[in-house]
């Protein structure tokens, strides 16, 4: 495997692990920026809402509403993931290529 094969399947796991962090910080603001007003809401009309209950329908009304929020760093994360499992797959043919006792790959 050449050096810069290696490098690139690493980079795409730095970015991997940097762009699901960003997807997920993103789809939990964007719970509780929808618990926050449900609750802010229901406190203008007079009622009491519990703030797990506002935090169960926000949940429930952020999971679509981030599938088409946040598409553009879905599709990364999701490009990311093919990148990464590519090397994976192709490192463990590596493996057993080397485990078989052939030396082809291993001798560039």
């Amino acid at each position: 495997m050449s050096e810069a094969t290696g490098q690139q399947g690493s980079g795409a796991g730095k970015r991997l692990v940097r762009n699901l962090a960003l997807y997920t910080l993103a789809r939990l603001g964007l719970v509780i920026v929808i618990a926050a007003l449900i609750v802010g809401v229901a406190k203008l009309i007079g009622v009491e809402v519990p703030v797990i209950v506002a935090a169960l329908f926000a949940l429930l009304v952020a999971m679509p509403l981030s599938l088409t929020l946040f598409k553009k760093l879905r599709v990364k994360v999701n490009e990311d993931i093919a990148v990464v499992d590519a090397r994976r797959r192709q490192d463990k043919a590596q493996l057993r290529a080397r485990l078989r006792g052939d030396d082809d790959s291993t001798s560039a």
